[in-house]
């Protein structure tokens, strides 16, 4: 293993996996390392024995559950947006040939004690029992405004300016009651709180037109989700960094990350060095040169029905507003089913997740839990959100941050950009290149 690399990755996450197969795509020489015998990291998906072994050492599934084989169960659930920029590197870089996907069935946000489909569009905001009459007309307008912005076309700003107005000053212009406000800002544009009103309305102007254009693709929500759970992901990413000369090693123990005069040279597997001039790794490779920004629980439930309220759907994420339940975050459901192949038939799969406010974190899903029904088993994991203590731009060590508590994806690919252009110095620019130079 003595050998030279120009780049090496520690952890198997879907960060680590999509920069590998960029990086290998672009000609690197990339050498791709995880302590675990499988791939995902924290985005892992799990077979019921596996689970088990996590989560309840020593005891052994009940044959009520089914076949081990038939569980795919995420240990960090994400949801991909349609139109969302993970859906098009996975297009671009021609790892949708690997995968398949499925629709989620639908979007929820939780008010007053009961759950309601989310209206995004001008025509679902009319029916929506959501809102009273006149709030459904100022509404209308508002998702008419968002859709008909053009940067070019003053006439359709309604005075606005996206770079200089705050988006409560948008809300305000459409006179929005603040329940309104509540599910556009945290069912659509996806925030984790309300700092974004008080910042220039482009990003959440943004977020909005991405959410409403994923859901027109496909109609019944705006998320897709791989067959076979997340687990998928990171393994189609391996395999394109693969086609290109990438090296992969599973059950890897590294023994040391090795520094000369505080900069990396290399890694100790095996008591062998692989040496780099960089490398890349999710923060449990990285414990001194990480810090604390907080927790996160999730609730691994398993069901053997649809969540009540939502017309036996196969698969739907529900948010819970932070207002809603007196908390500073918001609570997020996703639930899949065996229609995603992660389960038996007639079995589901809801996992709850919150950031951790208080010393007692389960209560703070009990809203979340609440809403599933009867629950035929649980698994609490409780995990510290970790983050670099620094660029690496003097150690040329460059680590991802944890995974927050949402349920969609946007989040890893600003994080993917971000790594990538402190790397190779350059913006990611995303071209369709694979399959042309097979071909060639």
């Amino acid at each position: 293993m003595d050998e030279q690399y120009d780049v090496i990755v520690l952890g198997t996450g879907l960060t680590e996996c999509i920069l590998s197969g960029l990086l290998s795509v672009e000609g690197k020489k990339v050498l791709h390392m995880d302590r675990n015998d499988y791939y995902g990291g924290e985005s892992a998906s799990l077979n019921l024995n596996q689970l088990y072994r996590k989560f309840r050492d020593g005891k052994e599934p009940p044959a009520e559950l089914g076949r081990e084989r038939d569980y795919n169960v995420d240990l960090t659930p994400k949801f991909m947006m349609a139109n969302g920029e993970l859906v098009k590197v996975l297009t671009h870089t021609d790892v949708t040939r690997y995968l398949e996907f499925k629709q989620i069935s639908g979007s929820y946000v939780y008010g007053e004690g009961k759950i309601y489909k989310v209206p995004s569009s001008e025509v679902e905001a009319l029916t929506s029992p959501l809102m009273g009459l006149m709030e459904k007309q100022r509404a209308k307008k508002f998702f008419e405004f968002m859709q008909n912005w053009k940067d070019e076309d003053p006439s359709t700003h309604n005075g606005l300016d996206m770079d200089k107005n705050t988006m409560a000053e948008v809300f305000e212009q459409f006179k929005l009651e603040p329940a309104t406000q509540e599910f556009i800002g945290h069912a659509l544009a996806l925030y984790l709180d309300n700092d974004y009103l008080k910042k220039p309305a482009r990003e959440a102007y943004e977020r909005i037109v991405l959410y409403m254009s994923s859901m027109a693709r496909y109609g019944k929500s705006p998320y897709i989700y791989p067959l076979y759970g997340l687990g998928e992901l990171p393994q189609g990413f391996a395999r394109l960094s693969a086609i290109y000369g990438g090296t992969y090693m599973l059950d890897k123990k590294i023994e040391e990350v090795v520094y000369e005069n505080g900069v990396f040279v290399g890694v100790k597997s095996g008591g062998e060095i692989a040496r780099a001039k960089q490398v890349i790794g999710d923060p449990s490779y990285f414990t001194d040169k990480v810090r604390k920004s907080g927790k996160v629980i999730r609730a691994i439930c398993l069901l053997k029905h649809a969540i009540p309220n939502t017309g036996d759907a196969d698969s739907v994420q529900i948010i819970i507003p932070q207002s809603q339940v007196q908390r500073k975050q918001d609570i997020y459901i996703a639930c899949v089913s065996s229609a995603h192949k992660v389960c038996p038939k007639d079995h589901y799969l809801a996992i709850v997740s919150t950031l951790v406010e208080t010393d007692d974190p389960e209560a703070e899903i009990k809203a979340g839990l609440d809403l599933l029904g009867p629950i035929s088993e649980k698994f609490i994991t409780i995990s510290d959100l970790e983050e670099p203590t620094d660029d690496g731009s003097k150690s040329n060590v460059f680590i991802s941050r944890s995974y927050d508590a949402s349920t969609h994806f946007e989040s890893v690919y600003d994080e993917v950009k971000d790594i990538y252009k402190r790397i190779t110095g350059q913006d990611l620019v995303l071209k369709k290149r694979v399959r042309e130079e097979e071909q060639a």
